[in-house]
């Protein structure tokens, strides 16, 4: 009787927690991939699939709360690389300008007469306020960019 009784506990128990097994081969020729149950020769490989209880549920809210998690940690990930890129072409922005800027400058610091000196002057006034001009655009733009995304990482934090 108490061996009945151990038998009934050890089946309820061993189906309680079914765990499904199922054994493949994959074989690969010349006419392309078989899957089979049997071996198929040389150059097949066994795999395993295995199942656990298909018909346990998992909590939905849980699932949920979890998918929700991650979600936005990714989310945020994504807003800090943005954000770090944007200051990056900001910065990128402002050594261009600073390069193009002494450029201009250099031309001012060579020998010339008078009259082609005070010509060079005004062309470099003007090319240092495109410059500056297209500098400022851009900068004001990557900067309302920066701003926007700063507001939505706040909004995960």
């Amino acid at each position: 009787m108490i061996r009945g009784i151990i038998c009934v506990i050890f089946f309820t128990s061993f189906f309680s927690q079914a765990k499904t097994v199922v054994n493949y081969y994959k074989c690969v020729t010349e006419r392309g991939t078989l899957y089979s149950q049997f071996p198929c020769g040389g150059n097949g490989t066994q795999h395993t699939l295995t199942n656990v209880d298909p018909k346990a549920g998992v909590p939905a809210e849980q699932h949920f709360k979890t998918l929700n998690r991650l979600e936005k940690k990714q989310i945020v990930r994504n807003l800090k690389s943005q954000i770090r890129a944007k200051k990056h072409e900001a910065a990128i922005l402002t050594r261009e300008r600073d390069k193009e800027t002494r450029l201009q400058q250099q031309r001012v610091n060579r020998i010339m007469d008078d009259k082609k000196r005070s010509e060079t002057v005004k062309d470099i006034k003007k090319q240092l306020k495109t410059i500056n001009k297209t500098y400022h655009r851009q900068y004001r733009s990557l900067n309302k960019q920066i701003v926007q995304l700063e507001k939505r990482l706040k909004r995960f934090e």
